[in-house]
């Protein structure tokens, strides 16, 4: 964990990062980091078939054994850290890979947001992966959203967002719920960041410390 670059995550993804508990915090960041990664390589691709290579690169080193990887690659030596077998972490990239369709129809989201999900399910203590599983898949739909803005297939997801009260998470899963209440709000806002002032640093600190 000490070797990857911090500076490569989004500022409000470090500042969630800063909340996890240090028995898991390299899961927690090697979540942040391949979630982030992926996100990239589907938002700056110039094509899908670029986008899908570079997918597809990524789901075959988590399939194959660490013996395999390659060295040099910050990423991989963080999730050399991954408490389970790596291949958890495969619905992952098949969530982002989603985002390329043609058409994001209701199940082509859905589809997405429940493979972002799955990644943070998968550090769920016991008994929880319920709650978490409901977190991650609001929080990626509203992140979807966010960047969507709110005409077409935005408003599309919007409309997917139920806005039920986020059940208490972990202590484990701090940052995914300072993740979700920053994107709400900022979503609930109508503005483009999610640290947008003072107040967006009370609001994480409140989540951080309290849960909510």
């Amino acid at each position: 964990m000490e070797n990857f670059p911090l500076d490569d995550l989004p500022l409000v993804r470090r500042l969630a990062l800063s909340y996890a508990p240090a028995r898991v915090r390299a899961q927690v960041l090697a979540v942040l980091a391949l979630d982030q990664r992926l996100s990239q390589l589907v938002r700056t691709s110039s094509e899908p078939i670029l986008a899908q290579i570079k997918l597809a690169w990524w789901r075959e080193r988590l399939q194959e054994g660490q013996e395999r990887w390659p060295q040099g690659e910050p990423l991989l030596s963080l999730l050399r850290l991954w408490p389970g077998e790596p291949a958890q972490l495969v619905p992952l990239v098949d969530g982002w890979e989603c985002l390329l369709a043609d058409d994001l129809t209701e199940e082509v989201v859905q589809d997405y947001a429940l493979g972002r999900a799955s990644a943070w399910q998968a550090l769920a203590p016991a008994g929880r992966a319920e709650a978490v599983l409901q977190a991650a898949r609001e929080w990626a739909l509203a992140d979807l959203a966010f960047h969507l803005g709110g005409e077409g297939e935005g408003r599309l997801v919007c409309e997917m967002l139920d806005h039920a009260p986020l059940r208490r998470l972990p202590r484990e899963l701090r940052s995914l719920a300072v993740l979700h209440g920053l994107t709400r709000r900022a979503l609930a806002k109508g503005s483009h960041e999610l640290l947008d002032g003072p107040a967006a640093g009370l609001v994480a600190l409140r989540i951080g410390l309290l849960g909510r």
